[in-house]
């Protein structure tokens, strides 16, 4: 299964195929997953109260600033300044997305004292027992994770896991009855409510803006920079939105959290009238995941897809394959993975996937969120469209191995674990770079450990703890039940040689 999903690429295959994995407490959970209740952080059983209803706007805005406000935090990130992961004062995903003013500026500052953090952003408490939800690019390159309260009481912050594909980070600070929010269900957020934006834009600590819900379920091509398999369906808002902001909450009018602050639509990299936060359902999903299992849980539709409400992506695709398809709502299936919960379900290309569960599947991030939410094993009924006619099956998502069985860190492979594979090296590229021994690095994953020690597809991984490597199964064999650093030498693309090690997850 896990060659045919590669020959799915194009066409977007976020969230229907995606499997990235994310690490972080272990814990083994093999019981029946359907149905199965993982909630460990609470869900408001409140419904979000439209302004002027319920007493005047401006009584309800206070009242959600006065819930909010105790529970959104500084994170400082304090980083090695080595020049991988030296980053300026003040950077987040901003400069990383939008940044083209950030970027030439940098050059001008300079490098952060080693007691000063590399990086600020925000987050959010979820339980009273310290559980935090941030963004993955806030934490990023870490040695050392800082939490400030609105109090100005500080805490040393434990990561306990990331998620690229959907940019949510889980910490966790040691300390008992803090203030937290409660998530709210975002699918029941409408366009034109009223919403909150709080965090510490700009190093102004506890900012609190307005504004509405613009649009649901945006979809603008940001975490492809950090992740291959991106779920996007991004809550839009015009609540100011800047620097600092990020892993910061959206909440509606009663204080609950409808989504988690992650980046702003700019030229300039400061406000410009359009924010996007990702929405509970899902954040709250990935931070369940990651504290129940170690990993994040992620179910694989398998299909090759093409979004029929994106006229260029349609027109691309009608060149490409001298096709007549017509723009409008819905999946046009391009692809069936083999032995995938799809092809299992009787999906066939050709389909046109209108709704999941139920709800209506008008573009890609609808699929992608309906299908990113979803854990192996779980089942989803599929509406499609064939020959003109309506059809409805159902289909059981499965993991990247093909399995419906949920997984822990221990199930995985040592590839899996570093967030890599490898492929031996030809006679004649051993002759071009003067080796005898070393393999090709290829899918590297982001956020993964050799992705963090400047691995990239197509390096020459030489060694592994000072022994030569030749294939794959060379390094599983050095690393398997394998505990402590890890040392890695490895040629870059100009044939330069870098000795960098790593902690064995």
């Amino acid at each position: 299964m896990k060659n045919q999903l590669k020959k799915l690429a194009p066409f977007a295959l976020v969230g229907i195929l995606s499997g990235a994995t994310t690490f972080g407490a272990i814990n083994y959970f093999n019981e029946e997953q359907n149905n199965t209740d993982f909630s460990y952080f609470t869900t408001s059983g409140k419904n979000s109260i439209p302004a002027g209803l319920n007493g005047s706007s401006s009584d309800n805005f206070v009242k959600a600033s006065k819930t909010t406000v105790p529970a959104v935090v500084t994170i400082r990130n304090y980083q090695n300044n080595t020049p991988s992961s030296g980053r300026s004062m003040d950077q987040d995903i901003f400069e990383f997305f939008f940044g083209e003013g950030f970027r030439n500026n940098r050059s001008q500052r300079q490098e952060a004292p080693k007691d000063l953090p590399s990086g600020l952003g925000s987050g959010v408490i979820i339980s009273p027992d310290g559980y935090i939800i941030s963004n993955n690019h806030v934490v990023a390159g870490a040695s050392k994770l800082e939490v400030v309260l609105s109090n100005k009481k500080t805490y040393t912050a434990t990561l306990i896991g990331t998620d690229p594909s959907t940019d949510i980070a889980l910490l966790k600070i040691e300390d008992k009855g803090l203030p937290y929010l409660n998530f709210a269900n975002s699918d029941l957020v409408e366009v034109g409510q009223w919403v909150l934006a709080v965090g510490n834009p700009l190093g102004l600590n506890s900012t609190v803006t307005a504004g509405i819900v613009s649009a649901k379920g945006r979809n603008i091509d940001l975490l492809s920079q950090q992740s291959r398999t991106p779920i996007e369906s991004f809550i839009q808002t015009d609540a100011a939105i800047n620097k600092g902001n990020s892993g910061g909450a959206l909440v509606n009018l009663n204080g609950d959290l409808i989504g988690i602050n992650s980046a702003i639509s700019s030229s300039s990299g400061y406000y410009e009238g359009y924010g996007f936060a990702v929405p509970a359902n899902l954040a709250k999903k990935v931070v369940e995941d990651i504290k129940k299992f170690g990993l994040v849980q992620r179910g694989f539709l398998g299909v090759g897809s093409l979004d029929l409400s994106n006229d260029l992506q349609v027109k691309t695709y009608n060149q490409r394959n001298k096709t007549s398809l017509k723009s409008g709502k819905g999946i046009y299936v391009t692809d069936v993975a083999k032995n995938s919960g799809a092809e299992d379900a009787g999906i066939k290309i050709g389909d046109i996937i209108t709704k999941i569960d139920n709800v209506n599947i008008d573009g890609f991030s609808d699929l992608s969120l309906a299908i990113g939410s979803k854990r192996p094993g779980d089942k989803v009924s599929v509406t499609y469209i064939r020959a003109g006619k309506e059809h409805k099956t159902t289909a059981a998502l499965k993991d990247q191995k093909g399995n419906t069985s949920l997984r822990s860190k221990a199930d995985l492979s040592v590839t899996e674990k570093i967030g890599g594979e490898f492929e031996s090296l030809s006679d004649r590229v051993k002759v071009s770079y003067g080796l005898n021994s070393g393999v090709i690095a290829r899918n590297i994953v982001d956020g993964g450990e050799l992705s963090k020690i400047g691995v990239v597809d197509n390096y020459i991984i030489m060694e592994i703890n000072g022994k030569p490597v030749n294939s794959q199964k060379d390094i599983e064999n050095l690393l398997k039940n394998y505990k402590g650093t890890v040392s890695v030498v490895y040629l870059d693309e100009y044939g330069r040689a870098t000795r960098r090690g790593f902690t064995m997850p």
